[in-house]
């Protein structure tokens, strides 16, 4: 009995400060090692999993005959990071604008390329901006070249036609003349041109080998001396009659106008207005009452984006509506004045 209680005090530290360690716990501590370490691997894999979580929901391209692009696009971020980080396509912008889901302007850095952006914890976000880059011109003949990572549209420009392309659409339809594509990701390059009549009938006549077809060149020119008959006897007519011709175009051109608010009684009764608004009041009278949306983005050089919250904000005034015509957004003064809404 006295030596088997020696035997135990020999284990026992004086100042009890050793730790005992049997085997059980060294088998534990074994096993909860490489289960420590995995999840110390798991947390460092998932930080760039969530930068890459920003994906693009929509990538528009729309073509203006003038070579600019306009692009827009929506993309998904993830709301528990500062920023996010993505690629532009080009590196001369205009009209840049950055805005969240809930409409707020977004802060952002470019370098290049790229751009950074400050989410402030949005989950979507939404680029517009102008870029001269994305299109190039040979002749009369423009070239637009774009490789995105993901689905996009295309808006090509009013009379356009479409002379090569390297990259089959996956869906295409006519929108008032313009043409509308949808591409997969990946690299595309279109050949185009602006076609009046007789480069249409010229685009319609020729066969795959390049050649064209001799009775189209008869209408062709058939249409020309056509063209030139039917001028020369307006003019005759013209002179004739000029009086009672621009008397008519007078009246069409004054007819919206009537129906439509003065500027200045729109100020008096709203007088709560902004400079920016009433501004493009005096551009939508001034241009007989109604115009495209379209146009007022030209006029005061806004994106897409800007320009529609301010004609939203006119419309919850009372002072204009909005109508859909040939798949555009027309800006009318309403006759009379609506109650703020």
């Amino acid at each position: 009995m006295n030596l088997q209680q020696i035997v135990a005090q020999k284990h026992q530290s004086p100042g009890g400060e050793m730790l005992l360690v049997g085997n059980t716990d060294i088998l534990s501590a074994m096993v909860r090692i490489p289960i420590v370490v995995i999840g110390l691997v798991v947390v460092a894999l998932s930080i760039p999993i969530q930068q890459s979580l920003g994906s693009s929901r929509t990538l528009d391209f729309t073509i203006y005959s003038d070579g600019s692009t306009h692009v827009f696009y929506e993309l998904e971020t993830n709301p528990l990071e500062p920023e996010f980080s993505t690629k532009l396509f080009g590196t001369t912008l205009e009209n840049l604008t950055i805005i969240d889901n809930n409409g707020f302007l977004l802060s952002y850095e470019t370098v290049g390329d790229s751009i950074t952006i400050e989410t402030l914890g949005a989950s979507h976000i939404f680029i517009d901006y102008d870029t001269q880059e994305l299109v190039s011109k040979t002749g009369k003949i423009w070239k637009f070249s774009v490789d995105p990572s993901s689905e996009y549209s295309l808006l090509m420009p009013n009379d356009s036609v479409i002379v090569e392309m390297n990259n089959f659409p996956i869906s295409m339809e006519v929108e008032n003349e313009q043409s509308r594509l949808v591409f997969t990701p990946g690299q595309t390059n279109i050949s185009y041109y602006i076609s009046t009549l007789a480069s249409a009938q010229v685009a319609e006549s020729i066969s795959e080998d390049g050649g064209i077809d001799n009775s189209s060149i008869l209408w062709i020119l058939g249409g020309v001396v056509s063209s030139i008959v039917i001028a020369a006897v307006i003019i005759v007519i013209k002179r004739k009659s000029g009086t009672t011709k621009s008397s008519v175009i007078i009246e069409k051109d004054e007819e919206p106008k009537l129906q439509s608010l003065d500027p200045e009684s729109i100020f008096k009764a709203k007088q709560d207005l902004r400079e920016d608004d009433k501004e493009i009041i005096n551009f939508i009278s001034a241009n007989g009452g109604q115009v495209f949306e379209s146009e007022l983005r030209k006029k005061f050089l806004q994106p897409r984006t800007t320009m529609w919250r301010a004609v939203k904000r006119l419309e919850r005034h009372g002072i204009i509506e909005i109508v859909k015509k040939d798949f555009q957004n027309v800006i009318k003064l309403r006759s009379t004045l609506e109650d703020d809404s």
